[in-house]
C-alpha cells in the first residue's frame, strides 16, 4: 500500500512539474514578443506641447482680462501666417490658472511680462513654449509695464506708487512713492512719462490729474504737468511729441480730451477738446511709423499727427459691436480691435485694413479680450 501510494504520488509530481515548465516557456515567449513591440501597451496622456518660439514670431498675444474675481483670465495667440488661433496659451502648459484680471502684457528679449490685475502679480513666461519662468508678486493692483533700460522696468499701479523692477533678478528694486493711481508710460530719452489719474477713492472734482516726469538714472520724479481728468492713454510720435487721451472722468466731469505735449519743454503745446461729455473716448493707439493716432468712440477712428482738428467720423462704425480693446500691428499698420460680446462669453477680434477701413479676418479668443502686444514689436535687450 505503501509503495502504491508512493508511485501515485511521485507520478502526479511529475505531472505538474511538466505543467509548471510549460507555463514557465509561454510566459517568456509573451515577455519577448511585448518587449520587442514598437507600440507601448498603454499610451500616456501627456499634455501636448505648444508652438515654438518660430510660431511667436508672426502674430498677436491677445490679453484677455476675464471676469472680475473669477480667476480665468487667459492669453490667446493668433497666428497671422495662418489666421489659426491658440485659445489658451498659459494653462495647458503650466497647469494652473493664469490669475484674476490681466490686464496688459510687453515683451522684452524671449520673455514676456503679463500684468494680472487683481491678483497682484506679474506673471514672467518663456516666449519659447509659454511656460512659468517667474510669478512677482508685491504690487498694488499693477495696470501697465514699461522697460527703461535692458536690467530695469517700471509698473504702475491702481492704488499707488510706481515699482522699480530688476530684470535680472526679477525682484522689486525699488518704490517710487506717489500716492496716486498710475497708468500708461512713454520713455524719452532718460525720462519716462506717466499718467497720473489721482487717488483711486476720490471723486473726479478732488483729483489732480497730471503727467509724471521721472528721471531714469535716479528713479525720480522730477516735475509734471497738469492733463485733463482722468489721462488714460499715452503714447509717442515720430517727431518725440508725447499724446495723451483724457476721459474726462467716469462721471463726466468734464469734456474729454486729446493733448499734445513737447517734451523738451514739458508744455501742452496743443489740446483737441471733444464736444460731447458723455462721448468718452478710449485706447489710444498710434502705428508703427509714429505717424497716425488711433482710438476708440463709438467705433474706430484714425488722426494724423499733423491733424489740425479731431475726425469727426469713425473710420470703422462699430455697427452693433461692442469695441473694447485697440492695438495697431506695427509692422503693416493693420487695426485689431476686440469685441467683449456680454463679457461673459467668449469675445472677439478683428483684424482691419488701416487704409480702407475693411474686415481682413475675424478670430474668437477668450473672455474680454482687452489688449494686444504684437510679436514683432519684442524690446530685444
Amino acid at each position: 500500500m505503501y509503495i502504491k501510494t508512493k508511485k501515485f504520488t511521485i507520478s502526479r509530481i511529475h505531472t505538474y512539474l511538466l505543467v509548471f515548465l510549460k507555463g514557465l516557456f509561454f510566459l517568456a515567449i509573451l515577455v519577448m514578443a511585448f518587449s520587442c513591440s514598437k507600440k507601448p501597451i498603454r499610451e500616456s496622456k501627456e499634455t501636448p506641447a505648444l508652438p515654438p518660439l518660430d510660431s511667436f514670431s508672426n502674430g498677436v498675444f491677445v490679453v484677455n482680462e476675464g471676469n472680475f474675481n473669477w480667476g480665468n483670465a487667459s492669453v490667446s495667440f493668433i497666428n497671422l501666417s495662418d489666421n489659426t488661433v491658440d485659445a489658451d496659451l498659459f494653462e495647458p502648459i503650466n497647469h494652473r490658472s493664469l490669475g484674476d484680471v490681466a490686464q496688459s502684457m510687453n515683451i522684452s528679449g524671449n520673455q514676456g511680462y503679463i500684468v494680472v490685475n487683481n491678483s497682484n502679480k506679474i506673471e514672467i513666461v518663456s516666449l519659447k513654449d509659454f511656460s512659468s519662468v517667474k510669478s512677482l508678486s508685491g504690487f498694488n493692483s499693477p495696470r501697465d509695464i514699461a522697460f527703461v533700460t535692458s536690467d530695469k522696468a517700471y509698473v504702475t499701479n491702481l492704488l499707488g506708487d510706481i515699482m522699480v523692477i530688476n530684470l535680472h533678478t526679477m525682484e522689486i528694486k525699488e518704490i517710487i512713492k506717489t500716492s496716486c493711481w498710475t497708468e500708461q508710460m512713454v520713455k524719452f530719452g532718460n525720462l519716462i512719462f506717466v499718467a497720473a489719474i489721482g487717488k483711486y477713492d476720490d471723486p473726479n472734482s478732488k483729483r489732480n490729474a497730471k503727467v509724471l516726469i521721472i528721471n531714469s538714472l535716479t528713479d525720480q520724479i522730477i516735475d509734471s504737468i497738469k492733463t485733463g481728468k482722468e489721462p488714460l492713454g499715452m503714447v509717442i510720435d515720430r517727431k518725440e511729441k508725447v499724446w495723451v487721451l483724457c476721459t474726462g472722468g467716469y462721471d463726466n466731469y468734464e469734456a474729454p480730451s486729446l493733448i499734445r505735449i513737447d517734451p523738451l519743454l514739458l508744455i501742452v503745446e496743443k489740446s483737441f477738446p471733444f464736444p460731447n461729455v458723455k462721448d468718452a473716448p478710449s485706447r489710444l493707439c498710434i502705428n508703427g511709423t509714429g505717424d497716425t493716432l488711433y482710438f476708440l468712440k463709438n467705433g474706430i477712428f484714425q488722426m494724423p499727427v499733423t491733424a489740425l482738428t479731431l475726425s469727426s467720423q469713425p473710420l470703422i462704425p462699430s455697427q452693433g459691436r461692442l469695441f473694447y480693446g485697440l492695438g495697431i500691428n506695427p509692422a503693416n499698420g493693420n487695426i485689431f480691435a476686440s469685441d467683449a460680446v456680454d463679457y461673459v462669453q467668449n469675445g472677439l477680434v478683428y483684424q482691419f485694413s488701416s487704409s480702407t477701413g475693411q474686415l481682413i479676418h475675424s478670430y474668437e479668443v477668450g473672455r474680454i479680450p482687452g489688449s494686444f502686444c504684437f510679436s514683432n514689436a519684442s524690446v530685444k535687450n
